[in-house]
């Protein structure tokens, strides 16, 4: 089972060390320069190199938390919205998706079209354990976005980034000619009211114009839209959608379960994010 998780797309991915071809053998998987990594029995593998720098790996409990919120549906309009423009954008026939700072593999796994494969990208070995689950297609790799990605040259059809980190030069390289970067980032209305509420971080209302800018020596943006829909949480999902995003680093868990005890029992809370299609510049 390992093995076909990764067999779809191991021809696209390169050795950390030597940017050489790997090659699954049973359990591990091996470059021809004798660099070796060993398939976790989760069904992700590790192609860091070093260690990632602290507080950038989602921890077990923020993992279960988005986990969680994500399969109670309250992002299930993003998640199909994601999967349409993949379907737009991407070149007949079977390609490579790859998720950056892919998470449990949410977004990927429903993104891919009958004939992908996907490699899902993340630092964190808890949160790929659930990606390597999410889609029998799915390559679950446990890499630094912020670092070269394990990935061949020109390989990958389009690249998702939904929530995460961007590395404009590796996205660029790892796309094929005319590549497109899927990028999802949160507008300043995102999660209202709960984040002024629970003092949650706040997000730049300019951070999309900034991204684009960010991304302009590799791309050229082709679209934005903004996708937003009302959430009705209880007060364990607004637990996981606090837990479960990087203000989970910032507030003290005691604190925030306090904050949210005094709020109603049912929640009417905004989901709203950028939708950005990039081009990649030949």
């Amino acid at each position: 089972m390992m093995e076909f998780m990764l067999a779809d797309a191991i021809d696209a991915l390169a050795c950390p060390a030597c940017r050489g071809d790997l090659s699954l053998h049973g359990t591990a998987v091996r470059c021809a320069g004798g660099h070796a990594f060993d398939v976790a029995r989760q069904g992700y593998v590790s192609l860091l190199t070093g260690s990632a720098p602290p507080g950038t790996a989602d921890t077990p409990a923020m993992v279960a938390a988005r986990a969680e919120f994500l399969q109670a549906g309250h992002y299930t309009p993003l998640a199909d919205r994601v999967r349409a423009l993949v379907g737009e954008v991407a070149a007949p026939g079977p390609g490579i998706v790859l998720d950056a700072g892919a998470g449990t593999g949410y977004y990927l796994a429903r993104a891919l079209r009958p004939d992908d494969a996907g490699i899902a990208l993340d630092v964190s070995k808890h949160a790929l354990r659930r990606a390597a689950r999410a889609h029998p297609r799915v390559a679950a790799v446990v890499a630094d976005v912020w670092r070269a990605l394990p990935v061949k040259d020109g390989r990958v059809e389009v690249v998702l980034d939904v929530f995460a980190p961007r590395n404009g030069p590796e996205f660029a390289r790892v796309l094929r000619p005319g590549g497109t970067l899927v990028v999802v980032t949160p507008t300043s209305r995102h999660l209202a009211p709960l984040v002024e509420t629970l003092g949650l971080l706040s997000v730049d209302e300019d951070k999309a114009r900034r991204v684009g800018e960010s991304l302009g020596s590799h791309f050229t943006e082709i679209s934005r839209e903004v996708l937003e829909s009302r959430m009705l949480l209880d007060h364990r999902a607004v637990a996981a959608a606090a837990g479960m995003g990087p203000s989970a680093w910032h507030v003290d868990s005691g604190a925030l379960e306090q904050e949210i005890s005094r709020l109603p029992l049912q929640v009417a809370v905004e989901m709203s994010c950028h939708i950005s299609l990039f081009r990649k510049i030949a």
